[in-house]
């Protein structure tokens, strides 16, 4: 097993009402689309978002080259602050980290993100990096995942997962489909850093053990979610079938995963679920038969901030942990991501 020492998470600078970014996406569209663009923004649940631009800044992005420099300056430095902030809170130092785990779907680096910061955080220069590309929203449970299958064969080591996304710099003005201004409805920026530790190390931080971890590829799901590479940049593929793949699928795939550890739903005390968005959440509740205000850490988080992708799940998990649950209680993680899949964490407190 290992163990959670700490999550921190980090914001983008500039925050929004969403009425402000409803107005912003106004400009860009035909006078006969308003109204549905006023009913997805509404429907999205959102009161407020971070840009890591003014919004008057986005006009000056010329192009996928200056929207992917502002996502590299911006990463770096809030991916120092997200790492520099978990690893004050679990009292490790810098040098001590031996694996750092770097996720992001909405910009490219190279070298990649985690070798820009590496130096400025103070890491040993023979700490291990894996930058990931392409999990989405479903990269923040994924990384937990894989920082977890590294500590059961390192259990001495410290790893560091962080996520850092920033959405608002892949919104496509010229692209009027309902894919795109769902997008702007649900997306914001954000990141998050986590630190684990394996069981040989000491002493042992207090967070929640890592029990096990489950990953579900669903066939034949490619264009469900993603990212269509253009020249202006990432254009978003968002299939308004998520809903159903999550009704037809999740409940059989989290009982499978509870039963082989001798569990069930019942005994879950904590639920921490990426806020994809509330017909997803919706979904999710129905098909678990969840109880009344066991997603309401996710519901404000996605009210508060909006979607983060990879990082949103770290958002909530770091809610979770202020709440405290009770010590010897059960917790499932889950997110859900492009491919099209899932990522499912056991927890106990």
């Amino acid at each position: 097993m290992s163990r959670i020492a700490a999550v921190h998470k980090v914001l983008a600078p500039y925050r929004h009402q969403q009425h402000e970014i409803t107005d912003l996406v106004h400009a860009y569209l035909p006078a006969a689309q308003r109204a549905v663009l006023d009913r997805l923004h509404a429907a999205a649940k959102v009161r407020c978002r971070h840009t890591v631009l003014p919004l008057d800044g986005y006009a000056a992005l010329d192009g996928f080259g200056a929207a992917n420099d502002a996502f590299i300056t911006a990463a770096v430095e809030m991916g120092t602050q997200a790492v520099g902030g978990a690893l004050h809170t679990a009292g490790i130092p810098p040098s001590a980290v031996d694996l750092l785990v770097f996720t992001s779907t909405t910009g490219m680096a190279a070298p990649s993100i985690d070798a820009r910061l590496a130096g400025l955080l103070g890491l040993r220069p023979d700490t291990k990096r894996l930058p990931v590309f392409g999990l989405g929203c479903v990269a923040g449970a994924a990384g937990i995942g894989r920082l977890h299958d590294y500590l059961r064969g390192w259990p001495g080591h410290v790893a560091v997962l962080l996520c850092v996304e920033l959405c608002s710099l892949t919104f496509q003005r010229e692209d009027l489909s309902p894919a795109n201004l769902v997008a702007s409805a649900l997306f914001g920026d954000g990141a998050a850093a986590l630190v684990a530790c394996g069981t040989g190390r000491e002493p042992q931080p207090v967070g929640p053990t890592v029990v096990a971890t489950r990953s579900r590829l669903y066939p034949d799901t490619e264009r469900t979610m993603g990212w269509d590479i253009t020249s202006s940049g990432f254009r978003i593929v968002l299939d308004p079938g998520i809903p159903g793949i999550v009704r037809g699928h999740l409940a059989q795939d989290i009982d499978g995963f509870l039963a082989d550890h001798g569990l069930t739903r019942r005994e879950i005390g904590t639920w921490v679920c990426h806020p994809g968005g509330p017909k997803v959440l919706d979904a999710i509740a129905q098909a678990l038969s969840l109880p009344e205000g066991a997603l309401d850490l996710t519901w404000r988080s996605l009210a508060e901030v909006g979607n983060l992708s990879s990082a949103s799940v770290l958002h909530v998990l770091r809610d979770t942990l202020q709440r405290k649950p009770p010590a010897g209680t059960w917790g499932l993680l889950l997110a859900l991501g492009p491919g099209f899949c899932s990522e499912l964490v056991l927890l106990r407190w």
